[in-house]
């Protein structure tokens, strides 16, 4: 059992609930980020300082490494895949992989005292939610209809109930709301 620790989600999606098209491109969010004004990161830089770890699923990893440079600073970065990876030596040695189920892999971050985890990636965030270890959720509706993509949830064996937070709507457009994951005795 998870003590301390809280596990947070924070992503984008369009506004028919897509993180990215089919063939994985963001290029609508890119396109809906150039009318955000300087300066503004809808409070990502303030998260992201809260984080002790940033877990991500392999597709993540690989499309963020196309950014060129690395936006995790030196966050401690785990790449949740049952595949193995390249890390390339540019990276921070705080980039590792791992093979454990989310529960298994929580369960070591907890012991070396891990206290907020960011979890990013749409299949990874899914094998989280599946197993209720997600405490909360913060998602940014850009607006953009898409009409297909990848969505950021997908089918689920028992419904997730969530409890609202907050809501912050930007005059650029952008709707961000978090929600608590309400967890079942």
């Amino acid at each position: 059992m998870r003590v301390n620790m809280k596990v947070s989600v924070v992503i984008a999606t369009s506004l028919d609930g897509f993180i990215a098209k089919r063939d994985g491109s963001i290029d609508w969010l890119n396109e809906a980020n150039a009318v955000v004004p300087e300066g503004e990161d809808c409070g990502f830089i303030a998260f992201m300082d809260s984080v002790d770890t940033l877990i991500m699923g392999r597709k993540t990893y690989e499309h963020v490494l196309s950014f060129g440079q690395w936006p995790y600073g030196d966050t401690p970065v785990v790449v949740l895949s049952h595949n193995s990876i390249e890390i390339p030596s540019h990276l921070p040695d705080t980039v590792s992989h791992s093979a454990e189920s989310p529960s298994a892999l929580l369960k070591r971050l907890t012991a070396n005292d891990v206290k907020h985890v960011y979890v990013d990636g749409g299949s990874t965030i899914q094998s989280f939610l599946a197993e209720s270890l997600i405490d909360e959720i913060t998602i940014t509706r850009i607006p953009v209809v898409i009409g297909d993509g990848i969505p950021l949830f997908a089918p689920m064996a028992k419904d997730i109930e969530l409890t609202h937070l907050s809501t912050t709507a930007y005059e650029f457009g952008f709707v961000q709301s978090k929600y608590s994951v309400n967890k079942k005795a």
